[in-house]
C-alpha cells in the first residue's frame, strides 16, 4: 500500500524542557495525543484510541530534541511501516520553540490530517498554556 508523507508544523510557547515529557513518555502523550498510552517491552509503546490499539516501537530518541514510533505492521503484505516523527526546534533569530510533526501513513487526505493535527495541537497548547 503507498504511503503518503505529511509534515507540519505548529509554534508553542514552551520550552523544549517543560514539552519533551509531552511527546515522548506515555502519561505525556496520553493527556493531548491519544486516550491511552501503555509501555510495552523493548521500546514498545501501546498506543489506544477509539479502543483500538496500535503498536509502535521508539526508534529513536533525542532528549529535549525529538522522538519518532514506528508502528507495527497489521497486514503480512505492508513492509512499509507507518511512522510518526516529532522535533522540537528553536528559531535561532526568535527564540521560538517549533514542534515539526511528520506522519508517514496511508492517510492521504491532508485536509483530514490537517484538522486531526491542529485538534491535537490545541489539546497541547491548552495544557502547556500556549
Amino acid at each position: 500500500m503507498e504511503k503518503f508523507k505529511f509534515t507540519t508544523e505548529f509554534e508553542l510557547r514552551s520550552s523544549p524542557k517543560v514539552l519533551f515529557p509531552y511527546i515522548s513518555t506515555p502519561s505525556g502523550l496520553e493527556q493531548w495525543f491519544a486516550e491511552k498510552v501503555i509501555v510495552l517491552p523493548n521500546q514498545r509503546f501501546d498506543f489506544q484510541w477509539d479502543g483500538d490499539s496500535h503498536i509502535a516501537r521508539q526508534t529513536g530518541l533525542r532528549i529535549n530534541k525529538a522522538v519518532k514510533f514506528e508502528f507495527e505492521n497489521t497486514s503480512d503484505d505492508d513492509l512499509d511501516n507507518n511512522h510518526l516523527e516529532m522535533k522540537l526546534e528553536v528559531s535561532e533569530l526568535t527564540q521560538t520553540t517549533f514542534l515539526r510533526v511528520t506522519d508517514y501513513s496511508a492517510n492521504k487526505d491532508e485536509a483530514e490530517l490537517i484538522s486531526l493535527w491542529n485538534g491535537f495541537m490545541d489539546n497541547l497548547k491548552e495544557i502547556v498554556g500556549s
